[in-house]
């Protein structure tokens, strides 16, 4: 039996370091499978479109270099989204002088206006007004006035454009149409779509 046992255990002795090498096998890969990863940097989310503050029955001025007044951005409730730098503004109503000094004033339901109030867009009963600079003669000129659901303005450069329906009236002057570009710089106005337009003669023309 003595003789017996040694043949079993010289044998086993040659498979001892294969057996051993397998579970050493086994255990470092259940190690490594059960092990808690590393975390590699993880991207940034993207920023979410909320404000940051708000502000009530509100009054944003903009001036110039030699103090003069150049704009002023008032509504009811306003609200500042950071990721966009941009003032979402209730019962809006705006005033900015153009390049040559001319006035321009807005009004609109809802208004988004970008930091400086040079670019705005005009939701829901939108008004845009540029009030024209009295004649070489001293006679007052029409004023030009823009009405529709949405004006896209850029107060300062004198520019309102709109892709939805608008109505334009120079004094008693009216035109309709689908869309329009105007500027005031270029002296070009574009109406497109179905375009009506009412004209009534200058005092003085036969």
């Amino acid at each position: 039996m003595t003789g017996v046992l040694r043949r079993a255990w010289d044998r086993l002795s040659l498979y001892l370091p294969v057996l051993l090498m397998g579970l050493l096998a086994l255990g470092t890969w259940w190690l490594v499978r059960n092990a808690p990863q590393v975390q590699g940097p993880q991207p940034a989310g993207a920023e979410r479109h909320e404000p940051d503050y708000f502000m009530k029955e509100f009054s944003v001025k903009g001036f110039d270099a030699s103090g003069r007044l150049q704009s002023e951005v008032l509504g009811e409730v306003a609200r500042h989204y950071p990721d966009t730098d941009t003032l979402e503004i209730d019962a809006v109503r705006l005033r900015s002088l153009g390049l040559n000094g001319r006035l321009v004033r807005a009004t609109a339901d809802r208004a988004l206006s970008n930091a400086d109030g040079s670019e705005v867009q005009l939701h829901g009963n939108a008004v845009v007004v540029r009030e024209m600079p009295r004649a070489p003669n001293g006679a007052t000129l029409p004023q030009l006035e823009f009405r529709g659901e949405f004006l896209h303005a850029w107060p300062k450069l004198e520019r309102v454009r709109s892709d939805r329906p608008v109505t334009l009236t120079r004094g008693k002057d009216r035109f309709t149409a689908d869309n329009m570009e105007y500027d005031n710089l270029e002296q070009v106005l574009q109406l497109r779509g179905r375009v009506r337009g009412v004209l009534f003669p200058v005092r003085g023309t036969p």
